[in-house]
């Protein structure tokens, strides 16, 4: 088992990577101690197999730069092969500004297989590779050192297995001629946007019954000040203060310290020094925001007109649809989806791409009232009208 510590290794491994189709990465990461998640190791296979093929790359007992690795995320022949890729490409982003390409995800590739919703790798290695994995260092602290030869094997099966899956999975969407979905997929996970988090939008997801724009705009204030402090110490946003005490914070509006003191919700540490001063500055400036720049709640769920029985009907459509095509039903359309195109809305995901080949170009079929369904051996088709 091979563990690299240096970037002439590395770069010597990278270059091997680089005559080949495809690597397969995976990363183990810190995060419940700061804002960004500390890299603590990450794997990479090659397909070749070999004995050196498949290795541990260790950025923290070695001395190295990355950056032979980012070249070989940057080399257009070569795929690279993660699981559920989100949190490990933000890693990546965030360190260097960089997103690997061309990008295959396993798990959205499994769903699109028929696999199911949100499938875990232990149930792909399960179905797929005919092995099981040894779960007994999942809950290590990846950042100590040294690490056991039992940690490290439980972290390399994390790619070797994957190149078996991969595959599997690489001929059967070629076969099936959707390897064109999942290049649609790969879409939002290639987005810069998706690992961007803007202080001025981290209000959006507080959850909250109360839509008055006076709260929301204190709300706005709070929660951008909050994620800006927890940001620049790379602390966890939830260290400053909860999402409750920012809600609890929105509706006492305090205005004083003595104010912050009679706080059910909020951390001792909050009550005093920068956070308290940034929760008062937030308050106020909520507080004195124009009412042109009051925020909006989002009413457009409450002026939609839902057609409940016709929302009714696609949900039927849908898993029909979902049994005919193998395609995890979420994949395809979401609850929301459905009662929108009830509703008359045509601007919905699941109208567009291949999800309108699958599914959208028949549910504007059944809303037209052009097809109906029909029950026939236990299954359900489409009937022209």
């Amino acid at each position: 088992m091979i563990t690299i510590t240096t970037t002439d290794a590395l770069a010597e491994f990278c270059a091997h990577a680089a005559m080949q189709p495809y690597v397969t990465v995976d990363t183990e990461f810190l995060r419940e101690r700061s804002y960004y998640s500390k890299l603590c190791l990450i794997q990479l296979a090659l397909p070749s197999r070999g004995e050196n093929d498949a290795v541990l790359v260790d950025p923290i007992e070695g001395d190295l730069s990355l950056e032979p690795l980012y070249e070989l995320f940057r080399n257009p022949d070569v795929v690279k092969v993660f699981h559920a890729a989100r949190q490990d490409l933000e890693i990546f982003y965030v360190d260097a500004g960089i997103i690997p390409a061309p990008l295959f995800d396993t798990q959205v590739a499994a769903m699109v297989c028929g696999f199911g919703e949100q499938v875990g790798y232990e149930t792909l290695v399960r179905k797929i590779a005919k092995q099981s994995l040894d779960k007994t260092s999942r809950f290590t602290d990846w950042s100590r050192r040294p690490l056991s030869a039992a940690q490290k094997t439980y972290a390399l099966a994390d790619v070797t297995h994957l190149r078996e899956i991969y595959d599997y999975l690489a001929a059967k969407l070629a076969e099936g001629g959707r390897d064109k979905w999942v290049a649609e997929e790969m879409q939002v996970l290639n987005d810069p946007e998706t690992y961007i988090t803007r202080p001025e939008d981290a209000w959006k997801r507080v959850k909250t019954r109360n839509i008055s724009g006076r709260f929301l705009a204190i709300l706005r204030e709070l929660a951008r000040f909050r994620e800006s402090y927890a940001q620049e110490r790379n602390i966890p946003r939830s260290r400053v203060y909860k999402d409750d005490a920012l809600v609890e914070l929105a509706s006492t509006k305090p205005t004083s310290v003595n104010d912050l003191s009679r706080s059910r919700l909020l951390l001792r540490e909050a009550r005093r020094g920068d956070i308290a001063e940034g929760i008062l500055k937030a308050v106020a400036g909520g507080l004195a925001c124009t009412n042109e720049n009051l925020p909006q709640p989002d009413r457009s769920r409450e002026k939609m007109q839902v057609n409940p029985a016709l929302a009714d009907l696609l949900r039927v459509l849908l898993k029909a649809k979902t049994e005919e095509f193998s395609v995890a039903s979420k994949l395809i359309a979401s609850a929301a989806d459905l009662d929108a195109i009830s509703a008359g809305e045509r601007d919905v995901p699941a109208l567009r791409g291949w999800r309108h080949d699958v599914f959208g170009q028949d549910a504007l079929r059944l809303c037209e009232g052009k097809i109906a369904l029909a029950a026939q051996d236990g299954t359900i088709r489409t009937v022209v009208l």
